[in-house]
């Protein structure tokens, strides 16, 4: 893929029963499965974020909007309106935007407190008492993050590997490609002369992709 996301496509080759112009499923490269897998992996308030609450279907925008327009003392001391409208997000290794418009990265400073006296527990909230001795869990502590080295070979990053071709159906069902699962779906599609298919290679850029992402999460909520 390209590094601009706004101008990188990803290809799929549809199969159509041409007698009845019904796709039976489309045949995908790495690139568009990990684009799916990354849809998941992104926090909902993240997706609504990219995709403009006022696009959303059903209540995910209003959700949002409210949270949006909540007062801040209305929310724990520990908590912050930003943490759900613009969650972290993990890093898998797929950093690019994967067909979606450009994610900011912003990372959040998160503080650990504990008891003056006690060593044997830690909180995020410096009002906590210190369930040994009830005095306030206020001393600050550092926060010492692990290594991200990674064991064995790292392909291209994302989130499958880029040897195998994969089969999408049209309710985004995904596995490998092989020819007993070809087999499998012609029988399924009662497909009785292979010739009457034929192979269509479609684009998918970042306009179409958004209106995927947001079908898929709207369908999820709305099922």
């Amino acid at each position: 893929m390209a590094d601009d996301s706004s101008s990188s496509k990803v290809s799929l080759k549809l199969l159509i029963n041409s007698k009845t112009k019904q796709v039976l499923f489309a045949e995908a490269n790495k690139e568009f499965v990990d684009f799916l897998f990354y849809i998941l992996s992104l926090p909902v308030g993240t997706v609504i974020r990219l995709l403009s609450k006022n696009s959303m279907v059903g209540s995910l925008g209003n959700l949002y909007d409210s949270i949006e327009n909540l007062s801040d003392m209305y929310m724990q001391p520990n908590q912050s309106k930003d943490s759900v409208l613009n969650p972290n997000i993990v890093n898998y290794g797929a950093n690019e935007a994967l067909l979606l418009p450009p994610i900011d990265f912003v990372p959040k400073a998160r503080k650990f407190y504990k008891c003056p006296s006690h060593n044997t527990c830690v909180t995020d909230n410096p009002t906590a008492v210190c369930p040994s001795c009830n005095s306030k869990m206020s001393t600050e502590v550092a926060y010492v993050k692990g290594s991200n080295s990674v064991t064995g070979t790292v392909e291209t990053g994302g989130f499958v590997k880029g040897v195998v071709t994969y089969m999408v159906m049209d309710d985004l069902e995904v596995k490998p490609m092989s020819t007993i699962s070809s087999l499998t779906m012609l029988n399924k599609f009662n497909v009785k002369e292979v010739g009457g298919l034929e192979e269509k290679v479609v684009s998918l850029e970042m306009k179409k992709a958004s209106m995927l992402c947001k079908n898929v999460l709207t369908s999820v909520f709305l099922a």
